[in-house]
């Protein structure tokens, strides 16, 4: 037989073996740990005892000494049976007595998988260990609740966001073909909108693919000079800022870092974008990259509406727009700055956010 095709089978066999179970294991703990210490005292105890018989023969002999040893034997048997049989009863009913809880628990936690996850465990009692993990197990019940709701509320907006641009294009093309006398410049322009609506709905799903791409992490890293990266983005950015009158100052100081360029062009690129979206006529736009105790770092400010301080995090939530100045326009997704959390998370860097109290809004992005 070969012996590497032994091997594989042996260790397939290995792999099969059952382990025995909790409840076994403890009962033969408990029962061990019982008899190593009654096992070696019914022998010290037989022991001496004969010592003490040898010592009376030496005078008057009260029993024979092979009727007294029989005696002596039997009884130590006897009381070994006893301990055995005893024992091993008490371990398994001990065992089981300290495993109910955890039995408990997991059946409720099969209960809450299977059903939903609006039930808690709710354990009470002494501040123990298991009390400790069903309290464990209660937080992570809540955060995968918040989670799930998180997501589904995510796909109810993305659906909505989707669903909008396609009904728009639906209408214009409609109201277009009923019209049995629509001129050519008519036609144009209602192909020109439903081109617009197109073009909004590819950005919205360009920004989902890069909030995907942003939350699956980083699979190969690069060497990037942040203040390189910048510098394109605030090149292919110009023109928006001229026609929305907003002056943009760049203080872009060498700033290398290991990451996915792509992402932290796309994060950049979303936090001008916010940056310039949600301004004032004649604001202004500060960028700044440089090195901070040999970490990159990036910040950018912009004028704008005023932001309450718990309406932040806010802004870090799918489809989030807050008060009349935030409303959706035409080439915004409500994900820009989803996508820069999620790039800010893949890369450990650490993202800060502080409302201005003049209004608008500093934001910084300070890489591990």
């Amino acid at each position: 037989m070969n012996p590497a095709s032994h091997l594989t089978v042996t260790g397939r066999a290995r792999r099969h073996l059952r382990r025995p179970s909790l409840r076994v294991q403890l009962t033969a703990l408990y029962a061990g740990l019982v008899l190593a210490v009654a096992v070696p005292m019914l022998l010290v105890a037989g022991f001496l005892f004969g010592r003490g018989r040898t010592r009376l023969q030496a005078g008057d002999a009260v029993l024979p000494p092979d009727t007294a040893t029989q005696q002596v034997d039997a009884a130590l048997a006897t009381v070994a049976v006893i301990v055995v049989v005893l024992t091993v009863p008490a371990a398994w009913w001990l065992a089981g007595r300290f495993l109910r809880p955890l039995r408990a628990m997991t059946a409720t936690a099969q209960e809450i998988s299977a059903t939903n996850l609006n039930r808690r465990l709710g354990l009470h009692g002494p501040d123990d260990e298991l009390t400790k993990l069903g309290r464990t197990l209660d937080d992570l019940f809540e955060r995968l609740d918040s989670s799930f709701a998180a997501q589904r509320h995510f796909v109810a907006n993305a659906s909505h966001e989707l669903r909008t641009p396609l009904a728009g294009q639906r209408a214009v093309l409609q109201v277009a073909l009923a019209d049995p006398c629509a001129s050519e410049a008519s036609l144009r322009a209602a192909c020109e909108e439903a081109l617009s609506l197109g073009e909004r709905q590819e950005r919205l799903i360009d920004a989902l693919l890069t909030l995907a791409e942003g939350q699956k992490g980083i699979e190969h890293w690069e060497v990037v000079d942040l203040a390189d990266v910048t510098n394109r983005v605030m090149t292919s950015r110009g023109a928006k800022a001229s026609r929305r009158s907003i002056t943009v100052q760049a203080s872009l100081d060498p700033a290398p870092l290991s990451g996915d360029p792509h992402l932290i062009a796309s994060m950049i690129g979303n936090l001008v974008d916010n940056a310039l979206r949600h301004n004032v006529p004649d604001g202004h736009v500060t960028i700044t990259t440089e090195l901070t105790n040999g970490h990159a770092r990036l910040s950018i400010g912009n004028t704008g509406p005023t932001i309450r301080s718990q309406d932040v995090r806010r802004l870090f939530q799918p489809f989030q727009r807050l008060g009349t100045e935030r409303t959706h326009t035409a080439d915004g997704h409500g994900l820009g700055l989803v996508i820069v959390q999620a790039v800010a998370e893949a890369h450990g860097a650490q993202l800060t956010a502080h409302p201005r109290p003049e209004g608008g809004l500093d934001m910084t992005v300070l890489f591990d």
